[in-house]
């Protein structure tokens, strides 16, 4: 289990990628990302919407899109999510899992449970989290290929849209080596 040491929790607050709060711009963001790292390999996972945060799942959701992949915990900014948040996130499609990962900590059932969804064809899923979702888009953004965007909630401002690639995937890779914990045992579940 990786555990988010004090002096980073600063810097996670700056977003990985660019805040929207138009849905169906974040939407169209997200199908050029996909389109624009599209290859012919017909070997290569489609590309997928990877959302993190009960809200921002719930938002793409009521715009007519279910993520491929949503990481729930129930709440937001720690406290439960409202009833039509709640209805929205109940009538999501698909399979469902459900993993353990305490506040300010990566689980390693998050982790297994992470690296199963990137690859996996039976979606839609959702992942819910006994505990908290905040930091399951670092490991996310190493568990998905090229094409993919992770989606997270940023705090009173907005959606933030983080199209893998591989310069967001060693960014995140540098984030989580900082964390307390066997972080290259963590990494190399997810590479």
């Amino acid at each position: 289990m990786l555990e988010l040491p004090e002096t980073l929790r600063g810097e996670l607050k700056e977003p990985l990628g660019e805040i929207y709060t138009d849905p169906d711009a974040l939407l169209a963001a997200v199908d050029e990302h996909a389109d624009t790292t599209a290859t012919a390999d017909a070997s290569s996972p489609p590309a997928r919407l990877l959302t993190v945060g009960d809200v921002v799942t719930a938002t793409l959701a009521d715009a007519g899109r279910q993520p491929d992949i949503a990481v729930i915990d129930g709440r937001t900014e720690r406290e439960p999510i409202d009833p039509a948040v709640e209805a929205t996130l109940s009538a999501l499609a698909g399979r469902r899992l459900s993993v353990t990962n305490p506040p300010a900590t990566i689980s390693e059932s998050l982790l297994t449970t992470l690296r199963e969804a990137a690859t996996t064809t039976e979606l839609p899923l959702t992942i819910s989290v006994d505990g908290e979702e905040d930091l399951a888009a670092l490991p996310a953004i190493l568990a998905l290929p090229d094409g993919a965007s992770v989606v997270y909630g940023q705090p009173d401002e907005g959606m933030v849209h983080v199209p893998v690639r591989p310069a967001v995937r060693t960014t995140a890779r540098e984030l989580l080596a900082e964390f307390d914990g066997d972080t290259d045992a963590a990494i190399s579940l997810l590479d």
